[in-house]
């Protein structure tokens, strides 16, 4: 079959397999809160804008496949959701408040997609328009604005193709980009993975298995269905050193550094940032504010700061085995939206501010 016809019936190819709930191995108590101060909810990105992640592996050994590794993958996830429990938790409305929003890690759960595609991996890396077709692997629901307490802020997909590779798909609500890529989530989460593995048998059949565990009687590729992926924008990210005058993301000059970040991303990706964009700025672990920034509007920066570019390398995303040696063949990592987020450092000891600037492609 020609590439160009592989293409364009791709969308036709995937197929839902299953859908389970991943809730943390043990009750949060007690649960975290953290305040979403968000001027407008409904121009914001708070409901529909997601971090996507998709990661493409060969078969590690002979009898392995996508539908052990997600078995593990209810284990292992579970396990790691402990150390970030916002992650299972929702957004929700504050009890009489005026529309206030706010995270709470309530343990009500990740979602974990199995599916499967009628080609190779092989195939599909050599897709003339493989970018578009990589958001079939990674399953998205907006977030209910009416009742965002039943939308899950995560999702796990694992795609299986016919040559027993798979994928894994990781999709985040912007309002948690933070705690799964800056807070080494991924890294601790797979490490977990794969001690379970060596702890156990690793082509051993978990408890989770679909193929024992699926009513073949049912049609769930028919239950379900993601929110069409807005798969655009280059994404950028800095990191600002401590001894910088911003002193913070609390005050005006975050604002500064954040142009000075759009600035340097413009430059570098040969794009312009939209004319309007929402801004994430993590207070504390307590409170999230999220703003409509128009372009034109921001402070030129006029400040004394060391600024260094981050890389999916430097995060350790290139390197996520979740079976040991098995590294991933390929890697995407996008955001559908003009967004930027300023997000203190997670690290001890340091002020260090991350700024995460992502420009849609064709602006």
């Amino acid at each position: 079959m020609a590439m160009s016809q592989i293409s364009s019936e791709f969308v036709h190819k995937v197929q839902i397999e299953g859908v389970q709930t991943v809730v943390p191995s043990k009750v949060t108590d007690p649960r975290e809160t953290c305040l979403v101060s968000v001027e407008d909810p409904v121009s914001s990105d708070i409901f529909r804008g997601c971090l996507s992640i998709v990661l493409c592996y060969n078969k590690a050994v002979e009898e392995d496949s996508g539908w052990l590794v997600a078995g593990w993958i209810k284990e292992s996830l579970g396990r790691a959701l402990q150390d970030q429990p916002m992650l299972s938790g929702r957004l929700r409305r504050v009890e009489d408040g005026n529309g206030e929003l706010e995270m709470v890690s309530n343990d009500t759960g990740v979602r974990l997609v199995e599916a499967k595609i009628t080609m190779t991996l092989q195939e599909f890396l050599g897709l003339e328009e493989r970018e578009k077709a990589e958001a079939d692997l990674v399953f998205w629901m907006d977030i209910d604005e009416q009742n965002p307490q039943f939308s899950p802020v995560l999702y796990v997909q694992v795609t299986n193709f016919q040559c027993g590779g798979y994928s894994i798909g990781i999709s985040s609500s912007l309002l948690l980009a933070d705690h799964l890529i800056m807070d080494n989530f991924l890294p601790r989460w797979s490490g977990i993975q794969k001690k379970l593995l060596l702890n156990n048998n690793a082509l051993e059949k978990p408890v989770f298995y679909l193929p024992n565990l699926r009513n073949t009687s049912l049609s769930p590729s028919n239950t379900t269905s993601s929110t069409p992926s807005k798969q655009s924008g280059q994404t950028m990210i800095f990191k600002i050193a401590g001894d910088s005058e911003i002193e913070g993301v609390k005050n005006e000059l975050c604002k500064r550094a954040v142009s000075h970040c759009i600035q340097e991303a413009e430059h570098k990706l040969g794009s312009e940032m939209s004319s309007e964009f929402s801004l994430f700025v993590k207070e504390s672990p307590k409170v999230k504010r999220v703003e409509n920034c128009k372009k034109n509007e921001l402070v030129k920066p006029n400040l004394n700061f060391r600024c260094q570019v981050i890389t999916l390398d430097d995060l350790g995303i290139k390197e996520l085995a979740f079976h040991d040696g098995n590294e991933p063949s390929h890697v995407s990592c996008w955001i559908g939206s003009a967004v930027a987020m300023a997000i203190p450092s997670s690290t001890e000891n340091t002020s260090d501010v991350n700024v995460i600037v992502t420009i849609p492609a064709g602006n």
